[in-house]
């Protein structure tokens, strides 16, 4: 007579399994063990703590931590009158490798309330820059830029592939952007965006100035 065994439970195959993967997993980390010695660590995490320790890259963004005082310049268009827009602040502050900003109404100031946030690191894994900004004065969602060459210098060049339109010009079209970030010395930058429209030419659209 054969012996019946009960079914097994699923929680039961899902509990091996999941202690296979554990097994699996940690066998490189037991073939760094040198017979009689200590364990090595992996060669992957040294790489990776190699690439998130702060190269001249987060060096130079660390630089501009603190408060700033902004000043926006808008053209809606090639040509157009420029319309300037005071009272605002920005603060600055680096999360690991990221410089990250929050821009918002100088206390005091009688501008509606809205938060402009943005985040610039240097990607050390493609030698590019990465930037990505919010607004919540614009219907225009998350925006995502990448420069092409490492730009060591006091210019770092970002390009938005496509974005909505803010309500600047005919609505539903979608535009492009050269986002260019200049020192001017250590306690001025300016941030200009450059847009065009499909077909058309490119203007000087935003501006943020910086002082501190």
């Amino acid at each position: 007579m054969t012996a019946s065994h009960p079914p097994r439970r699923p929680g039961a195959w899902i509990g091996a399994s999941a202690l296979i993967l554990a097994c699996a997993l940690a066998t490189p980390a037991r073939a760094q063990r040198s017979a009689g010695g200590p364990a090595k660590p992996a060669q992957g995490s040294a790489e990776m703590q190699r690439m998130l320790a702060p190269g001249p890259e987060a060096r130079r963004l660390a630089r501009r931590v603190g408060t700033w005082d902004v000043v926006m310049t808008i053209r809606v268009a090639p040509g157009a009158r420029p319309m300037v827009v005071r009272g605002m602040v920005a603060e600055r502050t680096m999360v690991g490798l990221y410089l990250t900003e929050v821009m918002k109404p100088a206390p005091g100031t009688r501008m509606p309330d809205f938060r402009r946030t943005d985040t610039l690191t240097f990607n050390k894994l493609q030698s590019r820059w990465d930037y990505v900004s919010m607004d919540t004065r614009a219907p225009i969602g998350i925006m995502y830029a990448r420069s092409h060459a490492s730009e060591p210098g006091p210019t770092i060049t970002v390009y938005f592939d496509n974005f909505a339109n803010p309500g600047i010009g005919p609505l539903g079209q979608t535009l492009r952007a050269r986002h260019v970030d200049s020192q001017q010395g250590a306690n001025r930058e300016l941030k200009r965006q450059y847009w065009t429209r499909p077909g058309g030419e490119e203007w000087l659209a935003i501006e943020y100035e910086y002082t501190r």
